[in-house]
């Protein structure tokens, strides 16, 4: 069982309203593949030369960003020589970037926005390559999840000697929530595996949407536990035809996982307790969830 009738997302095909932040984000998202026609359309292209002079200057600009320096609080900051200082402070001032006021110098309006987007692309690259191992384990036609929501992700990736550490990092967060929803391509965790379904069967409030033919499996597996669950209220089982990866919902974080295609072992897991991702995940899960079909254990038994 999930949460209270009450408490679930819309089931009539629309995601639940999301904050000015989410739909700011979700926008850039939907754009960021007619970027370049756009910025064709418009003329003047920023030279990729001062593109690299203002990611160059990023440090500065970061600094800055929190608080009006004086020169010598600038060297002493970023560890930097005093011709060096020089050099940056007055290559922003040639771009407008900064203002001297009292003796510090002080983002511009135009100065503070171009140091955000700064941030913003450092931590974009670097989630990017950290969700790589992710990034590759989901097909192409499914990869409709963003990047912000997870710059600071816990990244558990399976090791040679490993195979199953993502999964145990699955399970773990499993074992500290009282629900648990989610859907997934394949089973949520091998079905030899017993302490994560005996955390379905007995102790975790759960739902989870899976492909019919892994619900069957499923069944097969655990056919008297798996409807005692279900019978109790305690485990709901949906099913859809296509779902794009694996998603988790637990109480403090939420989680995407990623499959090896020809096994099935979770070979990524990626979670994070961001309210953003939340907001995200359960935007994804309502919408994936009002295009499913509610299971009755009895139907397996036709």
């Amino acid at each position: 069982m999930g949460p209270d009738r009450d408490e679930r997302p819309e089931e009539d095909g629309r995601p639940p309203p999301g904050s000015p932040i989410l739909e700011a984000i979700l926008e850039n998202e939907r754009n960021r593949r007619y970027l370049g026609q756009r910025l064709d359309a418009a003329g003047d292209r920023v030279d990729t030369d001062l593109l690299g002079d203002i990611v160059r200057h990023g440090p500065v600009l970061e600094v800055l960003l929190e608080e009006p320096l004086d020169r010598r609080e600038i060297e002493a900051r970023l560890d930097v020589s005093r011709a060096t200082s020089h050099r940056y402070t007055q290559w922003l001032d040639e771009q407008d970037f900064v203002e001297k006021v009292d003796g510090r110098f002080q983002l511009t309006w135009r100065g503070a926005v171009i140091a955000e987007e700064v941030l913003r692309f450092e931590a974009n690259v670097r989630t990017a390559h950290r969700m790589t191992p992710l990034l590759d384990a989901v097909c192409d036609d499914h990869r409709d999840f963003i990047l912000e929501p997870f710059v600071d992700a816990t990244i558990t990736v399976a090791q040679p000697d490993d195979p199953y550490k993502p999964v145990e990092r699955f399970i773990e967060l499993v074992s500290e929530s009282d629900s648990f929803r989610g859907f997934n391509t394949t089973h949520m965790a091998p079905l030899v595996l017993g302490e994560f379904h005996q955390q379905v069967f007995e102790e975790t409030d759960t739902e989870i949407i899976y492909l019919p033919h892994i619900v069957e499996k499923f069944f097969e597996t655990y056919p008297e536990r798996a409807r005692e669950a279900i019978d109790r209220g305690h485990l709901t089982l949906r099913t859809r035809d296509e779902l794009p990866y694996g998603l988790a919902l637990f109480d403090e974080r939420v989680g995407i996982g990623g499959y090896e295609e020809t096994t099935g072992l979770m070979q990524v897991f990626v979670d994070t307790d961001a309210p953003i991702a939340r907001e995200w995940a359960e935007r994804v899960y309502a919408s994936v969830r009002a295009d499913s079909n509610p299971l009755d254990a009895r139907d397996l038994t036709q």
